[in-house]
């Protein structure tokens, strides 16, 4: 999917003539500070890991919500559809454009503004494009918290999460951004605007149209503010590592965790051993939390304000587990500074794979209580299917979330790499299907993974959708790559 070499290569007549013609008649509805063209575009169409560089016949950077309306409305004019971008962070390719030619970006990276922190009413109004961790350090200050939790916080900006319903890994107790959003402001492809930013919890006024755009990754229209949930600040975090002898004890040790730690259980990853190993591949001077080379690990966290020990709960749960022979050995980080060295191993992971170039990333879903036996038939298939590769699951064990990666062998050519990731993301579906999981829990569909979700789209959820993009956006100018292989009315 690499069109860029493409719109470079048609010439000085045609299309490329037309889309100077196009950026002429933008600069003069929108003026020259909005809009971005030659050189500049570059950077707003690759993709998060740079497998993918595309083009756009501009970059529209607003600064309001009456700036996106008069965006939408130049470009339909014009005959321009818009791919809406936040802090592009994301990996389905559902921010990057893919018909360079008559495609514009559109930038959210300007509305930036928190309109309000309410303590007292626990929520606040943000715009679309301030940053996640910029936003939870200024709720912090007030005292509260936003659980939203992100490997890629420091960049992603708060209207991509809500438009591809983002999760993280508080998701076990929070929920994914779906149950955290109160209310939606929204851009309509006609330019009108769909202001629905009440935070009020209890509102059973019909159909909740701000979850038509939770997750609809910007194919209804752009999202320029939110209004959210915010909880107490948690004053109280114990963050523990534990051994395991086998994936199929995570699943066990969640279900006592869940019962002993009740709600105030904020987070349960699994890794493999090998995950020590990538993390310190791209963070050389990591301190190894614990000896031993288990066959699997969980980093857990428990967390809490006001008159709960949190510290002594973590304690006496692990003491307990530990006893009865569930847990091999484990550490409690017993700073801050330690807890973020163990979470750095789990981040970490994630730059030792793509240092080792390209390969499978999967975002699956299975029913929690076959995790584990999904991860082992899933990576039975590929070893079968390919003995060369390197199968890297982890996860959130809480919510039955799998990323089985593969990573092929460093010799090969891009085009033999290219060819051992679709087999073993073939083989890995052909497992998930038997399963009755999803291609995707967390990240979305965008234009990576559109073919599979075509391929797996019930009739009757075919039509709704369809019957939806065709009444909000009749002449699909909002994101038509994206998610669905729609057809557009002639």
């Amino acid at each position: 999917m690499g069109h860029s070499e493409n719109a470079t290569l048609i010439g000085r007549s045609g299309a490329v003539a037309a889309a100077d013609d196009q950026q002429e008649a933008l600069v003069r509805a929108l003026g020259p500070d909005m809009v971005l063209v030659g050189d500049e575009v570059g950077r707003y169409c690759r993709d998060w890991h740079g497998d993918v560089t595309t083009g756009a016949v501009a970059v529209l950077r607003p600064r309001t919500t009456d700036e996106v309306a008069a965006a939408v409305k130049a470009c339909a004019s014009l005959g321009l559809s818009i791919v809406p971008q936040g802090g592009n962070t994301g990996l389905v390719l559902g921010a990057v454009p893919d018909q360079p030619g008559s495609q514009v970006v559109l930038s959210l990276e300007r509305m930036t503004a928190i309109r309000r922190i309410d303590a007292d009413d626990f929520s606040a109004v943000v715009e679309a494009g301030c940053i996640l961790s910029e936003f939870k350090d200024a709720v912090a200050r007030e005292g509260m918290f936003f659980p939203l939790a992100l490997g890629a916080q420091g960049s992603c900006r708060i209207g991509g999460n809500v438009s591809t319903n983002a999760g993280g890994i508080n998701v076990l107790r929070h929920g994914m951004t779906r149950e955290l959003v109160l209310g939606l402001e929204v851009v309509l492809p006609d330019g009108t605007v769909f202001d629905g930013l009440s935070t009020l919890r209890k509102d059973n006024r019909g159909i909740d149209l701000k979850q038509l755009f939770i997750g609809a990754e910007g194919t209804l229209g752009i999202i320029t503010a939110v209004s959210v949930k915010l909880m107490p600040e948690p004053d109280q975090v114990a963050t523990a590592l534990v051994g395991l002898n086998a994936l199929d004890d995570a699943i066990v040790l969640y279900r006592r965790a869940r019962r002993d730690c009740c709600d105030l259980l904020s987070a349960f990853e699994f890794m493999p051993p090998l995950a020590f190993v990538l993390a310190r591949e791209a963070i050389p001077d990591l301190a190894m939390p614990m000896s031993g080379d288990y066959p699997a690990y969980v980093l857990m966290e428990i967390s809490g304000s006001g008159l709960v020990d949190i510290d002594d709960l973590m304690e006496r749960f692990l003491g307990g587990v530990m006893e009865e022979g569930l847990v091999a050995d484990g550490v409690i980080a017993t700073s801050k500074g330690q807890a973020r060295n163990l979470w750095l191993f789990r981040e970490g992971m994630n730059e030792g794979q793509a240092k080792r170039g390209p390969h499978l990333r999967t975002d699956i879903s299975v029913p929690l209580s076959r995790l584990a036996d999904f991860v082992r038939d899933a990576e039975a298939a590929v070893a079968a299917a390919l003995p060369d590769c390197v199968c890297v699951s982890y996860g959130h064990v809480g919510d039955g979330n799998v990323h089985l990666n593969v990573l092929p062998p460093a010799a090969l050519s891009p085009e033999q790499c290219a060819a051992q990731i679709y087999q073993a993301k073939a083989a890995i579906n052909v497992v998930l299907d038997a399963y009755h999981g999803s291609i995707s829990a967390e990240h979305g569909i965008g234009r990576l993974k559109k073919p599979d979700f075509d391929a797996r789209l019930p009739a009757v959820q075919r039509k709704l959708l369809t019957a939806l993009k065709t009444a909000i956006d009749p002449t699909f100018v909002m994101n038509p790559g994206c998610q669905l292989n729609f057809v557009q009315n002639s």
